[in-house]
């Protein structure tokens, strides 16, 4: 069930919409913000709110990858792997993440400390490579960087 504070936003949201449908993908984040994550549950909830099926909301909120379907870690590590961070290192990136947070792509580290994402673009291809947590880009990736920019994430 949408908490009253989860409705309140949503309805605020609401008001800049000519469709209630509109206010969807405001409603995901939302509620993502408030649980840390989107379930089954709060996708119907959401749909049932918004007058929309469950299925039309699932669609939505799986399209998008900063939409999480699964709970996360307090920090989620966004690794961009577009063209320009594979031709700048990506791979090597990637292995130091994996040997430094003891976790592949996609899991989350056992103190649920850090989740590991791929994501297919920063929009930073100038910087290659880069990562982004929990809306924070970093940039120039180098192994020793990155230990100093996951330090900053208790």
């Amino acid at each position: 069930m949408l908490t009253a504070e989860e409705i309140r936003e949503i309805e605020i949201e609401a008001e800049h919409y000519p469709k209630r449908e509109a206010v969807c993908i405001d409603a995901l984040k939302i509620v993502q913000r408030h649980r840390g994550w989107v379930s089954d549950e709060s996708v119907r909830d959401i749909a049932e709110h918004l007058g929309m099926s469950a299925t039309d909301v699932d669609s939505i909120a799986t399209f998008y990858n900063l939409i999480f379907r699964r709970p996360v870690g307090r920090h989620v590590v966004m690794v961009c792997d577009s063209v320009s961070c594979w031709i700048m290192g990506y791979e090597r990136i990637r292995a130091h993440l994996r040997e430094r947070l003891g976790i592949e792509h996609g899991q989350t580290t056992s103190d649920d400390r850090f989740t590991m994402l791929p994501i297919v673009c920063l929009g930073c291809c100038d910087h290659a490579p880069a990562m982004m947590v929990d809306g924070d880009l970093h940039s120039d990736l180098s192994p020793q960087n990155i230990d100093s920019a996951l330090e900053k994430y208790k």
